[in-house]
């Protein structure tokens, strides 16, 4: 098999296989009967930012077409209620302040060969007694964009 072949074999793995992951969320999210996880509570707060899960939270589009979800509900006095979806993470940084602690980790999408779009890599930040701000970004060199708000009154503020 010539190395062209393989390349494209590899890739049609790939994306067959994020296709099928996808399809597997997709499914769970689409039932309306799912029970609440455990880290959300009866009132609908996050009790445990370390374990939230997507699809459980409210989906918006924030600026420039971001999309994005917001899970939980805001601590009292929270300046996450001054953000929105889509910022960088320097005006993010600029309203609510510098994290508790922060990391960084790559996704599946790094690993596509030839995918120079959004979301290579997520950028944590842990504030404490406000929750979690995830941001998708492209190269390491920059912090990416908001697209997740994990709305916490009791977190540590550090990752887990």
């Amino acid at each position: 098999m010539h190395s062209t072949m393989r390349v494209v074999a590899a890739a049609a793995v790939i994306v067959g296989a994020g296709l099928f992951v996808a399809g597997d969320a997709d499914a769970r999210r689409g039932s309306k009967t799912k029970e609440a996880p455990a880290w959300l509570n009866a009132e609908g707060e996050v009790t445990d930012s370390s374990a939230v899960e997507a699809g459980y939270g409210e989906t918006v589009t924030g600026l420039n077409g971001w999309e994005g979800e917001i899970t939980g509900k805001p601590a009292p006095g929270t300046k996450f209620t001054e953000i929105q979806i889509g910022m960088p993470m320097k005006q993010v940084t600029d309203i609510v302040g510098e994290p508790t602690d922060q990391g960084v980790y790559v996704t599946g999408k790094a690993f596509i060969p030839f995918y120079f779009g959004s979301d290579r890599h997520r950028y944590e930040m842990a504030y404490k007694g406000q929750g979690r701000l995830i941001f998708a970004g492209k190269g390491w060199d920059s912090g990416g964009n908001l697209i997740w708000i994990i709305h916490n009154k009791d977190d540590s503020g550090y990752r887990d």
